[in-house]
């Protein structure tokens, strides 16, 4: 054993939504339910806990303008570990963030390397903006330089159309998804139109960002293929203001913007009766604002997700989708305590108590 400081952590220790034990030990960074022998160094903190939250779907190095430099990214970074997310998946980021691996008091991110996208279709200086000859080599040099995800933008306005449309030819996704998977990488696609799903979920695609186009024709399809969702709810809220700007020179745009946000909370509420998994991600990052975590779990009991489950979509159950673990028996201790149950009412989670990252207390 080490000289650094064990933490006991008492109260009611959620491994799992029905799994609920009475304490565990922080010894050398890492979980453990014995009690250690012989420590006169003991930290104790109480109260109900967690594992640290999921973000699945956030950009760090990311700004309004593209990429940001590192003290940008610093902040950005200490803004979701303040709110109790641990882990990351970095759903596209034009910046190399590779640097925060070494930094032990920063939340964890699994990267999904830089979007891919459409020539001039979509925010510029954020993604690869290429043509579909060259998409399985863009889709296999990402999968070579991320953390086993790819982005592509699945659909984005066509200002020739006026409206949404989809990026990619099918035989095209169809070759590049092969690719990924080959290299031994999940893809995941910004999606906010109908008309682009359904070709993305049959050549093969793992989840699908957004998803406000998801229709009663195409959720069986999902449920069938395991397809998961990201909702981003608190991007989506966004909408009726992006569809105000475009009013004038893209009105069926607009118009097609506002009907994907009203139904917003059917979607996810259908899509989750269906069986199809759905995870926590804000879409921080570029014009959002980090820490958002509790609020998008919020929004998923809005839309009539069980809190339990709305819970899990940000902890247990995104965690074990990630392939990351959670409080078991020498996992990392990255956990967040809280002053009362969080299943009782998810809202707790936007006062974290204590947030311990990598077995040291940071919060």
């Amino acid at each position: 054993m080490s000289d650094r400081a064990v933490l006991h952590v008492k109260g009611r220790v959620l491994v799992g939504p029905e799994d609920v034990r009475d304490e565990l030990w922080v010894v050398d960074g890492r979980v453990s339910y014995d009690r250690p022998v012989g420590v006169r160094d003991i930290r104790t903190v109480e109260g109900w806990t967690l594992p640290g939250l999921v973000d699945a779907h956030c950009h760090v190095g990311l700004g309004p303008d593209g990429p940001v430099d590192a003290a940008t990214a610093e902040k950005q970074a200490l803004t979701d570990r303040e709110a109790g997310t641990l882990l990351i998946r970095d759903a596209g980021s034009p910046s190399d963030t590779r640097w925060v691996d070494d930094r032990e008091d920063l939340p964890k991110i699994i990267r999904a390397g830089r979007h891919i996208a459409r020539t001039r279709r979509y925010i510029r200086n954020f993604a690869h903006e290429i043509e579909p000859d060259d998409l399985v080599a863009y889709v296999a040099q990402e999968a070579r330089r991320g953390d086993g995800w790819v982005k592509l933008v699945g659909d984005w306005i066509d200002r020739d159309l006026g409206d949404l449309a989809p990026s990619w030819p099918r035989d095209a996704v169809e070759a590049a998804i092969a690719e990924a998977h080959r290299l031994g990488a999940r893809v995941t696609a910004h999606c906010f139109a109908e008309n682009s799903l359904q070709d993305l979920v049959e050549a093969g695609i793992d989840c699908v960002e957004h998803a406000t186009g998801l229709t009663e024709e195409l959720i069986p399809l999902f449920a069938a293929r395991g397809v998961a969702i990201v909702p981003t709810l608190v991007n989506i809220a966004t909408f009726p203001r992006l569809a105000a700007g475009g009013d004038a020179r893209f009105p069926r745009w607009s118009a097609h913007m506002r009907r994907l946000h009203e139904r917003r909370y059917d979607t996810v509420r259908a899509a989750y009766d269906a069986g199809i998994p759905v995870y926590v991600g804000t879409d921080a990052g570029g014009s959002l604002a980090h820490g958002l975590v509790a609020g998008e779990v919020a929004e998923l009991v809005t839309a009539g997700i069980p809190p339990v489950d709305a819970l899990a979509a940000a902890s247990w159950a995104a965690r074990g989708w990630l392939g990351r673990p959670g409080l078991e028996e020498g996992a990392p201790a990255d956990l967040v305590v809280y002053e009362s149950d969080p299943r009782a009412d998810v809202r707790v989670l936007a006062s974290p108590r204590r947030v311990v990252l990598n077995g040291q207390v940071v919060e």
